[in-house]
């Protein structure tokens, strides 16, 4: 292993760490924020949220601007959109989050804070997101993922799309960036709840940093001439399948940043909750609550899978990069969070 690939690595631990201390202080989680904001009628977590994007938008595209880190070169900027398979993807990770009361990024959090319930959700994403992806489940993957596919004559991020009005796509860009950072930014600070929330403000600006961090680890600290590292960032789905692999067969694979991240969460949130004496150990209280929590681990790995990311993956990093399957996969993980929030497919409250 070089110099360079064990600097990304730590790099990786350094920002899992620094997510697993926000996440464990802050709460900051998509599928908690959309639940109280739907539910309880309190917006403070969304607009955390919605600020995360707007920083890690703005600063990630910043990097590409300055020619550090090539955003197109990502897992997110596909040459052909498979449009219906991103969006069922996103629908039935959505719901699944609901059904386990937390994705994949906030399972690591909680499983450091001492719940022994998500280690069971975790387990099932990360096997559920393998066996979608190189698995059991991979030919249905590839199968729904021919279907409607979409080739622009372009990259495709909307960017790209809107030179077809004649613009440069420096213009272009920052006009973009403008109106969807601007307007998520305007959403946020808009609520004297937030703005008075100190942890609500900073899960914001933190976890859209660390988004931020991760192309400049992978894409500047990892660059090499001969053999540069995977352009990437904060994602959750085939890193925890990836993780429960390594630990199995470490002698065996290669260790990757994604891997790192995910200890790094784990450990920061561990942590955190040692730190501040609030770790406690829980389980299941009753059996149906077990397939529950299991059915909704596995359905955010195969939708996961499907779509490309999970609310963290796509949902900040993917849309940071502006591509448009990521704005497809985030459509669909809150129609799917919808769903079971809200309507005639409205889930009961969780019990443990």
């Amino acid at each position: 292993m070089t110099s360079l690939e064990q600097l990304v690595l730590w790099a990786g631990l350094f920002i899992g760490l620094a997510f697993g201390v926000c996440g464990q202080v802050t709460g900051f989680c998509l599928m908690r924020g959309l639940k109280t904001w739907w539910v309880d009628a309190d917006g403070r977590k969304i607009r955390a949220f919605a600020l995360a994007i707007a920083v890690a938008l703005v600063g990630s595209q910043a990097l590409d601007a300055l020619g550090l880190v090539t955003l197109t070169q990502s897992l997110y900027v596909q040459p052909m959109i498979a449009a219906p398979a991103i969006f069922l993807g996103g629908l039935v990770f959505g719901f699944g989050m609901i059904m386990a009361n937390g994705c994949g990024a906030r399972s690591l959090v909680l499983l450091g804070s001492g719940n022994l319930r998500s280690l069971l959700v975790l387990l099932c994403l990360g096997v559920a997101a393998a066996a979608t992806l190189t698995g059991l489940i991979a030919p249905v993957r590839l199968w729904l993922q021919g279907i409607g596919v979409w080739s622009p004559a372009t990259q495709a991020t909307i960017p790209h799309l809107v030179t077809d009005l004649g613009l440069s796509y420096e213009l272009a860009r920052w006009i973009v960036i403008s109106v969807l950072a601007g307007g998520l930014a305007i959403f946020a600070f808009a609520s004297a709840l937030f703005r008075a929330d100190w942890r609500a403000v900073s899960s914001g600006f933190v976890i859209g940093g660390l988004v931020v961090a991760g192309w400049y680890s992978t894409g500047v600290l990892g660059a090499d001439d001969f053999d540069p590292a995977a352009l990437e960032s904060l994602t959750f789905i085939a890193p925890i399948g990836n993780s429960i692999q390594y630990v199995m067969l470490a002698t065996g694979l290669r260790l990757s940043f994604g891997v790192t991240v995910v200890a790094g969460v784990f450990l920061g949130a561990l942590a955190s909750a040692l730190a501040t004496r609030t770790a406690k150990l829980e389980g299941f209280t009753r059996p149906r609550s077990i397939l529950r929590y299991a059915g909704g681990g596995a359905l955010m790995g195969i939708g996961g899978a499907l779509a490309l990311g999970c609310s963290i993956g796509q949902g900040l990093t993917g849309l940071s990069t502006l591509a448009l399957g990521s704005f497809v996969a985030a459509a669909g993980i809150l129609a799917g969070s919808a769903l079971g929030l809200r309507g005639p497919f409205k889930l009961a409250a969780p019990q443990p």
